[in-house]
């Protein structure tokens, strides 16, 4: 008979609690509910100070800039008048004094040096090439502004009548370093040996226009000192005048324009003495450009101006178109 088979039931094991099958695996091996236990504190032991900041390497020593080099010399003056070369330089080599490089194998070109200094490089000055000075921009400002004044004078004279070579004509010929200076006496004759003049002087003044007056047509033959400047001898341009012809035929100073340079003058004066003058200069002007200030107002010695009419006739009242001016100045008093 079949053995009956006895189950026997093993005893129930004891169960985890809910809250330790929730746990994950990892968290049952540490046992991350248990706190840890805080570490056992040695008694009166004293606390340990905190670790000081590590300092900061210390920089890293700058290099000493090395000492600056002098400047290179400055450059030699260039001479005063560079001497032109003529010819080649074969030809020059063998001419003493001639400046010809010197023989020697010619290396590679080098560019200016370069120094150190404190930091940076400065180049040397540029080599000096000899030659013509180039011209300086304040000189040729100077030129032009010049050119375009006298342009402009040019113009301006052309239109107004203005004399412009009166501005750039030379001084007259000097007189004689040592001249006499007479007293105010008024003259009587005036005799030109050159030219065949011993003529009686009248005294004229102002006309109605303003001019100075001549003398009348009856007296042609005569001269005429004008009254309102200084008399012939004493400081200033003693002015004497006088006509070169009329309808009848030449008169006093016909022949005035053939004068010349270094030729004496005489007039006889009140006081019985001669004034004894020389010729520097005999000039014709336009009537309309004659040269006031040269004429009448050169008080810087004593000097005699004689003055008649020449040029083209343009009849009428206008008479000539020039005026013949004798520039003289006094060299001696002699008595009559």
């Amino acid at each position: 008979m079949p053995r009956a088979t006895v189950s026997r039931q093993e005893p129930p094991r004891p169960r985890m609690p809910t809250s330790v099958l929730r746990r994950r695996p990892a968290d049952v091996v540490t046992g991350r509910d248990t706190p840890r236990p805080a570490p056992a504190q040695r008694p009166n032991a004293p606390a340990q100070p905190l670790a000081a900041r590590p300092q900061p390497l210390p920089a890293r020593p700058q290099p000493v800039p090395a000492r600056p080099q002098p400047l290179p010399a400055r450059p030699q003056p260039l001479p005063a008048r560079p001497q032109p070369l003529v010819g080649s330089a074969q030809h020059l080599a063998g001419r003493p004094g001639s400046r010809s490089p010197a023989p020697g194998p010619r290396g590679p070109a080098r560019g200016p040096a370069r120094h150190p200094v404190a930091g940076r490089t400065v180049g040397t000055a540029p080599p000096v090439r000899s030659g013509r000075r180039p011209v300086p921009l304040g000189l040729m400002a100077a030129v032009l502004v010049f050119v375009g004044l006298f342009t402009l004078g040019a113009g301006l004279g052309a239109a107004t009548g203005f004399d412009l070579s009166e501005l750039f004509r030379g001084p007259d010929k000097p007189p004689p370093r040592a001249f006499p200076v007479l007293d105010p006496s008024e003259p009587r004759r005036l005799t030109i040996p050159s030219i065949g003049v011993r003529a009686p002087i009248m005294q004229v003044g102002f006309a109605r226009d303003g001019s100075v007056d001549v003398p009348p047509l009856t007296r042609h033959n005569e001269a005429g000192w004008f009254d309102q400047g200084p008399t012939p001898g004493q400081f200033g341009p003693a002015l004497i005048v006088g006509h070169a012809d009329t309808r009848t035929g030449p008169s006093v100073f016909y022949h005035l324009g053939k004068l010349k340079p270094g030729q004496k003058i005489e007039v006889l004066r009140a006081d019985d003495t001669v004034a004894v003058f020389r010729i520097n200069s005999v000039e014709r002007f336009k009537k309309q450009r004659l040269p006031v200030k040269r004429v009448y107002g050169d008080y810087s010695r004593p000097s005699l101006r004689l003055m008649t009419c020449g040029g083209r006739w343009l009849g009428g009242a206008q008479g000539y178109s020039d005026n013949v001016v004798v520039f003289a100045s006094l060299v001696s008093a002699d008595e009559a």
